[in-house]
C-alpha cells in the first residue's frame, strides 16, 4: 500500500508540475490579445471614415446651398455643386440622391439642399440612404 501511495504522490507532484509550466501559452495569448486590438483599430478607423463622410456630405449639402441662394444663381445650379463636390471627394456612388427646393425661414426667403447618402459600415459600403444631411440658406436679393 505504501509503494502505491508514494507512486500516487509521485503522479500528482509531476501533474502539478505540469499545469505549472507555461510553454507555449504566449503563442496562444499572442494571437487572443492581437485579434482584440486589430478588431478595435478597424473599428475606431471605420468609426473615422463615417465621421468623415458625414462632414463631407454635409459641407457639400451647405456649399450647395449657399450657392444655389445666390442672386444670379439656379436651385439647379446649387444641387449640381453639391453633387461635385462629393463626386470630388467621396465617389459618385454618394451624390445620387440630391433634392433642392425654396422655403422660407423666419420670414426670410430661403433655399434648401437634401442630400440622402450611405452611411458607410464596412470601408465605404454601407446602408443606402441611412445618412441625410439638409442645409439651409438665406436667399439672396438685390433690394
Amino acid at each position: 500500500m505504501r509503494v502505491a501511495a508514494s507512486r500516487m504522490s509521485g503522479l500528482r507532484a509531476w501533474i502539478a508540475a505540469e499545469h505549472r509550466d507555461d510553454t507555449g501559452a504566449s503563442p496562444v495569448e499572442f494571437v487572443l490579445v492581437g485579434t482584440l486590438l486589430t478588431v478595435l483599430t478597424l473599428g475606431v478607423l471605420q468609426f473615422g471614415l463615417a465621421v468623415y463622410v458625414r462632414n463631407v456630405v454635409h459641407d457639400a449639402a451647405v456649399e450647395g446651398a449657399y450657392h444655389a441662394a445666390l442672386a444670379d444663381t439656379t436651385l439647379a445650379d446649387g444641387a449640381q455643386r453639391t453633387r461635385d463636390i462629393l463626386s470630388r471627394t467621396i465617389g459618385r456612388e454618394y451624390a445620387t440622391d440630391v433634392s433642392v427646393r425654396e422655403g422660407s425661414s423666419l420670414g426670410q426667403q430661403t433655399t434648401e439642399i437634401q442630400v440622402a447618402a450611405t452611411l458607410p459600415l464596412v470601408g465605404l459600403l454601407g446602408a443606402p440612404r441611412s445618412l441625410e444631411v439638409t442645409a439651409h440658406a438665406p436667399v439672396e436679393s438685390f433690394d
